[in-house]
């Protein structure tokens, strides 16, 4: 009994196998024709049937990348490269790996791809002129990006000295500002000092220049303060004088009017 149930089961499993040969010659007729799509949908039935199936994948893998699915190629070889037992086989999927991302411009994974290529194929002259040309983009690559880290550095730099710049012409635009209001300031005071000098002056001018100064209370000489008392006693000589003469004269007598 079990051993009709095992017959069976291989019997399924060729069955399976046949119909993804039949689907992958299929796909192939479809490949050279570049009806990369069909094909696709070919190869994907006949991995349904067999997953395991190598050329199926590997074939369904150039499909895509004929189609510019890089990245769902990549994923096919990738598929061939683990399930494989043949190493050409391997060697090949790690070749168009690199080719899938040589064209995505991830030049690091491609020189990796290829080196893969040649640890399982050292003779494929194909895969080492490959190797050669993604390694000079890789290096182009890194020499763009230190000429953009340069240029940003310079350009950072050029910023934060013409920042610098700007505070230090604002710096020496608010001390002159500041210089100029002091002068302005000085100015303004000086004028105002020549306006009261001149007030001063106008009205000097306007003054009698004949008129004498008055004299200063407390302060005559001893000489002056002679001679004043001297006055004052002739004064009184002669008013006392004048009043003795008066008085022998005698008053006069009132006359009545004659009617």
């Amino acid at each position: 009994m079990f051993s009709s149930v095992k017959i069976i089961a291989q019997q399924d499993s060729l069955k399976l196998q046949r119909e993804a040969r039949a689907l992958l010659r299929n796909g192939n007729e479809l490949y050279k024709k570049q009806k990369y799509s069909d094909a696709s949908i070919a190869y994907r039935k006949a991995l349904g049937k067999d997953s395991k199936y190598d050329k199926a994948s590997y074939n369904f893998g150039n499909a895509l990348y004929q189609d510019k699915n890089y990245k769902e190629a990549v994923s096919q070889y990738e598929l061939t490269a683990k399930t494989a037992k043949d190493k050409f086989v391997k060697a090949e999927a790690y070749h168009n790996i690199g080719n899938a991302m040589m064209e995505q411009k991830q030049f690091q994974q491609a020189v990796d791809a290829y080196k893969n290529a040649l640890r399982k194929n050292p003779n494929d002259d194909e895969t080492r002129y490959n190797l050669a040309a993604a390694q000079k983009q890789l290096e182009k690559e890194k020499q763009n990006q230190n000429k953009d880290k340069d240029k940003n550095k310079d350009n950072k730099d050029n910023k934060d000295k013409k920042n610098e710049e700007d505070k230090k012409k604002d710096q020496n635009k608010d001390k002159k500002d500041g210089d100029d209001k002091d002068k302005k300031d000085d100015k303004k005071d000086q004028k105002g000092d020549d306006k009261q000098d001149q007030n001063k002056q106008n009205k000097d001018d306007k003054k009698d220049p004949n008129q004498q100064p008055k004299p200063q209370q407390g302060k005559m000489t001893p000489e002056q303060m002679k001679q004043l008392l001297e006055s004052l006693n002739n004064e009184e000589k002669k008013t006392q004088k004048k009043m003795n003469v008066q008085k022998s004269k005698g008053q006069k007598v009132k006359q009545e009017k004659d009617w």
